[in-house]
Formats: structure tokens, sequence, C-alpha cells
């Protein structure tokens, strides 16, 4: 194997890697979003689970985060929960990066 093959393979294993990490840390922090979302909806702890689990299924809709964004707009507004669309991007922005600290720490 050349240089160039194992550095391609490197660049190749690496980008897998990154790739399984963003998909983990988007996944986890769907999560924590629908566990906050949750409290300000105010759904009892029993089912902010369950709310939180619907959060990262919307996320499958399609590709990126709007998708998400959507959900929470659309139910803070059915609940009549004042949450402005900024509050709810600051929220998804901070709770990324919980999210990969989390996964990197391992809890």
């Amino acid at each position: 194997m050349s240089g160039f093959d194992k550095r391609r393979e490197g660049y190749e294993s690496k980008f897998a890697h990154d790739q399984e990490l963003k998909f983990k840390a988007t996944a986890r922090r769907n999560k924590l979003l629908g566990l906050w979302a949750a409290e300000k909806l105010g759904i009892s702890a029993d089912q902010a689970d369950a709310y939180a689990k619907e959060v990262v299924k919307a996320d499958f809709e399609e590709a990126g985060d709007d998708d998400v964004f959507r959900k929470l707009r659309k139910d803070f507004d059915a609940k009549g929960v004042q949450v402005s669309d900024h509050q709810i991007r600051r929220e998804m922005e901070d709770l990324m990066i919980k999210a990969i600290e989390q996964i990197q720490a391992g809890t």
C-alpha cells in the first residue's frame, strides 16, 4: 500500500468517525431539546421522555435542523407558549455543544 493509499484510508476513517459523532450528537441534542421543550410546554415528567423521542423522530423528516425547529415552533404555538424563534435556535446551538461534550466525556 502506497503512502497515498494509507493517507486516503486514514481520511476515510476519520470522515466516517466524524459522521458517526455528528449523528450521535444530533440525536442526543434533540433528546435534550425535547426535554427542554417538554418543561416549557408543561408536559409531566413521566411523559417528557416520550415527547423527547418525538423530537428525535422529527429530525428524520429532512436533512438539517429545520424539521426539528418546525416541530417545536408548532407545539409551542399550539399551547400558547411564548418562546421566540431566536430562543429555540439558541437552545439548539447550546444543547449541541452540551451533547458533544457528553459524548466526548462518555456520559
